[in-house]
């Protein structure tokens, strides 16, 4: 009896970790009229890439999921990434990415806004470019 409880916990924390997991995944999503390659993503979120062809590019951080991005993608903390984007500003003219609150918000931002890309952590992306998931 005890055996197959410990087998049943077993499975259960299984689960929970495999849930945890899935959690963690991000999506670079970018309305349906951005052609952007994988490798680009940096380069948006950085303010290096302007442009995709003659579309002017809108990246869009996503509050709710920009710690992990931030880690996962840029390599970089938010106190970083802050400074970053004050000294481009002062230095380039360009202004950081727009930000949104929420997946829900990122996601209808990207759909309605020619040149948009973002980042989510729910793979209900109806709507919207798949462009990696990260």
């Amino acid at each position: 009896m005890i055996r197959s409880s410990a087998k049943l916990l077993l499975a259960a924390l299984l689960c929970a970790g495999c849930a945890v997991a899935r959690a963690a995944d991000l999506y670079l999503i970018c309305n349906s009229g951005v052609s952007l390659a994988a490798s680009d993503v940096r380069d948006l979120f950085l303010g290096e890439k302007q442009f995709a062809g003659e579309l002017r590019l809108v990246p869009v951080d996503n509050s709710a999921a920009q710690n992990l991005f931030l880690e996962r993608v840029l390599k970089m903390n938010v106190a970083k990434y802050s400074t970053t984007w004050t000294k481009k500003s002062f230095r380039d003219g360009i202004n950081p990415p727009l930000v949104t609150g929420s997946d829900a918000e990122a996601l209808a931002y990207v759909k309605r806004t020619p040149g948009a890309c973002s980042y989510v952590g729910t793979p209900n992306t109806v709507g919207v470019r798949v462009v990696s998931t990260l």
